[in-house]
This record gives structure tokens, C-alpha cells and sequence, in this order.
């Protein structure tokens, strides 16, 4: 049976040399590369083709929900292992929504971690402590949705409190699309999307882009999955 290939992708060098060294003493796992980029980690994707990427969420640039997103939206074969600092529900609907197939917190203990990429790399998925199926998953996804909506929206309330502007970027923000990507695809200047950012967070009442997301989800304004198209490698 042949090994599994990994690469991690952490931009703190001490903890991503850790999960390295630990990863290197299971039989059966081989680690293939390492970066501390987003960026970095699509590139190595999509040249070394690992059986399983562990990333964290908090990179720089594009960050582990936008390379799990991505990974998924260009139906490549590597499953993604997301870990994470802060471990909270909102963060764990959006991971799943991005295409992540395992949600662990960084304080995972090693071998529960192996064990999760042996489950993933089998096909399976992993939410914390709780192994799925792909069927049992995608209706775990969806409960948890139907869930987060009763709890968050105003029935029979559309109202949102966005321009038609902000509403693209928020879409394209969605689409795990970079500033830059944005104001290419809306013709706008990069300095303008930057301050219809600002402006969804600050309606939102959010800190930062992947809660405004997980909040613009709950209200049911916007979704991952419509008129998708994969970038081009």
C-alpha cells in the first residue's frame, strides 16, 4: 500500500515543524512539502497532487477556508484538513460550506489528528471528534444551516442592509475571491473594494470577512454554491 502524502501549511515555522515531525513518525504518511502561504499551498496542491493538505485557517493573504474553497471548487483530489485557533460553530459551518473535509483545533492531540487524515484521506469526514460519512455529512450540513437560520434571520423578512455594490463584493467575498480579484472582475479600484469591505463589516457588526460570510449565510443571502465556476490553472 503506498503512503499517503501530505504537506502542511502553517505560517508560524515552530508549530508547523511539529505537526511535521509528528506526522513523520506514522507509518504510512509520508510529508511531501510545506509552506506558509495560501498561496503557496494552491501551488503545491495542484503540482504535488498529496493525498491530504493540513492548513491553517489564519494564514496570510488567501487563508485556509479560501484554499479548502478553491480546492473544492476545482474538484481537486486532495482533501483538505483545516486546523484552527479558535474553535467556534460559526467557523466550523463556514469550514464545511468551503469544501473542508476535517475541522480540527490546534490543540488536537497527534494521534487524534493522524487519525483524522487516515479518515479523510478514506473518503471520509471529520467535524472535531465526529467521523461522517459524505451522505451523513452533507445532511449534518444542512441541519446545521436550517438551524443557524431559524436561530438568526427575521421570517418573512428579505431586508438586507446592503447597496447593490456591497452586495457583489459580499458575493464575490463568498466566492473566496482575493481584493484584488474582485476589483478585476467589477472594474472598480482595489482601494474601493477595500472600503465597501469595511463598510459590510461594519453594517454586519463583524470583525472580519469569514464571519461577515457566516452571517450573510445564516440570513440567507448569499450562498457558496451558485454559479460557481472553477479558475483556470
Amino acid at each position: 500500500m503506498e503512503d499517503l502524502t501530505i504537506i502542511v501549511i502553517d505560517d508560524h515555522p515552530l508549530f508547523r515543524q511539529g505537526v511535521i515531525n509528528a506526522l513523520s513518525l506514522e507509518p504510512g504518511l509520508k510529508v511531501v512539502g510545506e509552506a506558509s502561504t495560501g498561496t503557496d499551498a494552491l501551488s503545491m496542491i495542484r503540482s504535488l497532487r498529496p493525498s491530504v493538505a493540513v492548513v491553517d485557517i489564519n494564514l496570510p493573504g488567501v487563508n485556509g477556508l479560501q484554499v479548502a474553497h478553491q480546492v473544492n471548487l476545482n474538484k481537486l483530489s486532495t482533501r483538505v484538513v483545516l486546523l484552527t485557533a479558535y474553535d467556534d460553530q460559526e467557523q466550523i459551518i463556514h469550514a464545511a460550506w468551503a469544501g473542508a473535509a476535517a475541522y480540527c483545533s490546534k490543540d488536537v492531540d497527534p494521534n487524534r489528528l493522524i487519525q483524522a487524515i487516515k479518515e479523510v484521506a478514506s473518503g471520509k469526514y471529520v467535524i472535531r471528534d465526529r467521523v461522517f460519512s459524505s451522505k451523513e455529512f452533507t445532511h449534518w450540513l444542512e441541519e446545521q444551516m436550517d438551524q443557524a437560520r431559524h436561530l438568526y434571520s427575521e421570517p418573512g423578512s428579505p431586508f438586507h442592509p446592503l447597496s447593490d455594490r456591497e452586495m457583489e463584493v459580499l458575493s464575490c467575498v463568498v466566492k473566496g475571491m482575493s481584493n484584488k480579484e474582485i476589483a478585476i472582475s467589477l472594474g472598480i479600484s482595489h482601494q474601493t473594494v477595500k472600503n465597501h469591505v469595511t463598510s459590510i463589516l461594519r453594517k454586519f457588526s463583524v470583525e472580519d470577512r469569514t464571519q461577515a460570510v457566516v452571517y450573510a449565510l445564516k440570513h440567507g443571502w448569499v450562498t457558496l454554491k451558485d454559479q460557481e465556476k472553477p479558475l483556470q490553472e
